[in-house]
């Protein structure tokens, strides 16, 4: 097999060549490393010039052929470079990129400099065997994005509402959330400046008990509704002691306090807007292209980048908990200079999700790869999960000792062979780009030398390299730039809702009574929060609507689909002009709900029906039949993989799901094709060597029979003058006639090798073609995808309360009304 198919072969990485430490020699064998081995995680451990960066590159520059998406936490602002992937190998491609102080330093201009480089590139890539249509594929194969979480110099992340409630499958492991309330809150509060004891800080214990009840509760919140929250928290007793005794009221609005002096800082204000920590969104485009998602956090302080790291990794553990588990490569989590984030003896918040993800990434088909040049600051017993080392160059023989245990912990684990010795000896033998792989899946450690890097190995990006490389990209980020969110006051905004998208306005229609009405008690009121400032020039007015709240059942036992969908609906009273007062009822909004209205309130005149408590009963079996009019479940399915999508899930997100599926499905089938066109083709391989020998054959004995006619000539010349020897004479016609039949035979084989080497070839063409066919055919982006809308029945409808609502709008002087909610 020649060296371009060996390296280019689908799940399989192509890392370098392999080195003879003896010799000193790099051997012309390249070295393949099967992407299926990452499931179980791998280090890189070397000193600063050993060539750790270039490798880690690499290995993401293998994914991201594979069509295997990536997230990339970068902490020194190296892995930018994976971005500076040039097809055409030009000085032009290079100059933006060149450190000019290199240039001063070679006594170069900065064009001859750039120059330099390129040539320096082309002929590294190919002396590696790597061509420019390789990078051309690269380039091709994934979306290459830099965020910036705190910053608009790439693309900014925000953590505004970056604490979802997690899955229902991570609440159900209670060991596994346990560790994800205490991390969170244990990142939470180191970027407050406080460091906090889970088992015996107050506000540690607080914040995990708040975070508890809201997440059990199924609720999303973000930085500002944690505030509230600490003002006015849901819970009554902290453990068996009331919340008063156990953290007074004065003591918790000072840590609302710090929270809303951070939101207020300006250093922190791009943090609040951005896109959001969505993993699914980080790792796929829309469209369903993979994606390496660099994400830079160079830029931050220590405090800052624990926090967010710490966000990081439970976003990502709580991502894997909702895929299928897969035996193969379905992302990978890479982390450059994990130095300090899994200590051996402390424990930062980073640490418990990152050990979380050691031990159950792989059921997911997620491979996380740590990369450090201080092997003595590393967990060695928490790294003893990774199947696969990769060792450069180490400093000091107490690195090399870290190192070595860690190996034998890991082998231990592994249940493989430890010859120490011997790795002793090979360590202290690598030298710079020359690495020793040990892979619990192999027989032996191998050494090689790393291939060179198709990126460009320009060193750490500044801020302003980092945003040239993404103004071109942040039209596809909508909401990363977008106004900054502003931050509440601590002690005005407890028991206040999010502003509505903008105020409606209208005429005010209606006359109002300065009096609350009088209703029966079995009708329930509650009134909208006031949310928006009524000038002292205007004056404050409740007006009637109904809050509906049902559920609707959708079933289809062969999809095994049981989905319960809560509805809310709520419809304006004044507005409603129809028989069917549900008629363009809006969705409800999760306004907060006061038990009493505002002192300053009048209210709109209320309509006898909404006085009446028969009428509600009336009200609800409207609301049945509209909802059995209106509601559907619409799901998307598989015919080819035979599968269908979980409620909720929008059709990339499914053909994201299928996509380990799809590649396992297509893997088979691609080897079926293979088996049935093997046995045809080593068959007319076995008939074209016969047809060529027998060609060689028919050949030969052409040329004999041409001598023969030769020595017939000869003879006849000599008898004619008397030389000859006596006899009958060889005939002539005899020997022409031979000569033309073997010539005959000889047009026969080669007309037969003809027609057995175009079978080749079409059976070959066959065989890619239906290849071709499959791979088309199983590609999630373009695999055949089908709506599946579902019905309710009437009788899996259920409806749970009406209530009158009261909404608040504010009126001036002219008789314009707005609402204030």
């Amino acid at each position: 097999m020649a060296t371009a198919d060996k390296i280019d072969q689908l799940g399989t990485f192509y890392l370098g060549r392999r080195h003879d430490l003896a010799a000193g020699q790099t051997l012309a064998e390249p070295l393949i490393y099967d992407s299926k081995d990452l499931t179980t995680h791998a280090i890189c451990v070397g000193m600063t010039g050993s060539g750790k960066t270039g490798l880690c590159l690499s290995l993401l520059e293998e994914a991201a052929l594979d069509g295997i998406p990536a997230i990339a936490i970068d902490p020194k602002g190296d892995l930018g470079n994976l971005l500076l992937a040039f097809p055409k190998l030009e000085p032009s491609d290079f100059r933006p990129w060149i450190d000019e102080s290199d240039a001063a330093r070679k006594q170069m201009s900065p064009d001859d400099f750039a120059a330099a480089q390129a040539e320096l590139w082309r002929e590294g890539l190919a002396k590696w065997d790597q061509s420019p249509e390789r990078i051309t594929r690269y380039c091709n194969a994934t979306e290459r994005v830099i965020y910036t979480p705190g910053s608009n110099s790439g693309i900014p992340l925000t953590v505004l509402d970056s604490f979802h409630a997690p899955p229902a499958e991570l609440i159900a492991d209670s060991e596994a959330f346990a560790e994800r309330i205490a991390s969170t809150t244990s990142g939470l509060l180191a970027l407050l400046g406080i460091d906090a004891d889970p088992l015996r800080s107050r506000e540690h214990i607080f914040l995990s008990n708040v975070l508890d009840a809201e997440w059990r509760a199924g609720k999303d919140l973000d930085l500002s509704q944690i505030m509230r929250l600490i003002q006015r928290p849901s819970l009554k007793k902290v453990g068996v002691v009331d919340l008063e005794s156990f953290y007074p009221e004065g003591e918790r609005n000072k840590l609302a306090m710090s929270l809303n002096n951070l939101l207020a800082s300006p250093s922190f204000a791009s943090w609040l807007t951005g896109e959001p920590l969505d993993i699914g969104k980080l790792l796929y485009t829309p469209e369903g292209k993979p994606r390496i998602a660099i994400v830079s956090i160079a830029h931050l302080d220590d405090s800052q980048r624990m926090f967010f790291v710490t966000l990081m990794l439970n976003e990502i553990l709580s991502w894997i908990r909702t895929q299928p588990g897969t035996s193969s490569l379905r992302a990978l989590l890479y982390m450059d200079e994990v130095f300090g984030y899994f200590p051996p003896s402390a424990n930062p918040p980073s640490k418990r999700p990152m050990l979380t993800l050691l031990k159950q990434a792989r059921a997911f088909g997620l491979g996380c790869v740590l990369a450090t040049q201080n092997p003595v600051d590393l967990d060695y017993k928490g790294l003893s999960n990774a199947g696969t080392w990769f060792l450069g160059r180490l400093q000091t023989e107490r690195d090399k000792a870290r190192v070595i245990e860690g190996l034998e912990g890991a082998s231990a684990q592994a249940g493989a062979k430890f010859d120490r010795r011997a790795m002793e000896a090979t360590l202290a033998a690598l030298d710079t780009r020359v690495f020793l792989m040990n892979n619990v899946h192999d027989d032996t450690p191998v050494v090689f030398h790393t291939r060179w890097a198709m990126s460009y190995l320009c060193g750490p990006l500044a801020r302003d390299q980092i945003k040239r490389l993404m103004d071109p990209m942040r039209a596809q980020f909508p909401r990363s730039t977008g106004p900054r969110s502003e931050p509440a006051n601590a002690q005005s905004t407890a028991g206040t809702a999010n502003e509505s998208t903008g105020p409606t306005s209208s005429k005010s229609k209606s006359t109002t009574s300065a009096n609350r009405p009088i209703l029966p008690a079995s009708i329930r009121e509650r009134f909208v929060a006031i949310t928006k400032r009524v000038p002292d020039d205007q004056r404050l007015e409740y007006r009637p609507a109904l809050f509906g709240r049902g559920k609707v059942h959708f079933v289809q036992a062969a999809e095994r689909i049981d989905e319960w969908r809560e509805c809310g609906l709520l419809t304006d009273m004044q507005a409603s002009t129809t028989d069917d007062i549900w008629a363009g009822a809006a969705a409800w909004t999760d306004y907060i709900l006061d038990e009493e209205p505002d002192d300053r309130g009048q209210f709109a005149s209320l309509s006898t029906e909404l006085t009446r408590d028969k009428s509600y009963a009336v009200y609800g079996r409207q609301l049945k039949e509209h909802l059995y009019r209106e509601e559907s479940l619409t799901l998307w399915r598989s015919r080819l993989l035979d599968a269908c999508s979980r409620p909720g899930e929008s059709e990339v997100e499914f053909r994201t799901r299928l996509a380990p599926a799809a590649g396992e499905k297509l893997g088979a089938e691609r080897e079926k094709v293979e088996r049935s066109y093997a046995g045809k083709l080593a068959d007319v391989e076995m008939t074209i060597k016969r047809h060529q020998t027998g060609l060689r054959t028919q050949r030969w004995q052409f040329w004999a029979r041409l001598g023969n006619i030769l020595w017939v000539i000869v003879e006849t010349i000599l008898r004619a003058t008397g030389k000859g020897r006596r006899g009958r004479p060889r005939s002539a016609e005899v020997a022409f006639r031979q000569a033309a039949t073997e010539h005959g035979q000889q047009t026969t084989a080669q007309l037969s090798l003809d027609q057995a080497e175009q079978l080749k070839t079409r059976l070959e063409t066959e065989r890619q073609e239906k290849i071709h066919s499959l791979e088309k055919q199983y590609e999630p982006g373009g695999m055949a995808i089908e709506p599946l809308p579902l019905s309710p029945r009437k009788s899996d409808i259920e409806v749970d309360e009406i209530m009158l609502v009261w909404l608040p709008w504010r009126i001036d002087g002219r008789g314009a009304a707005e609402s204030v909610y």
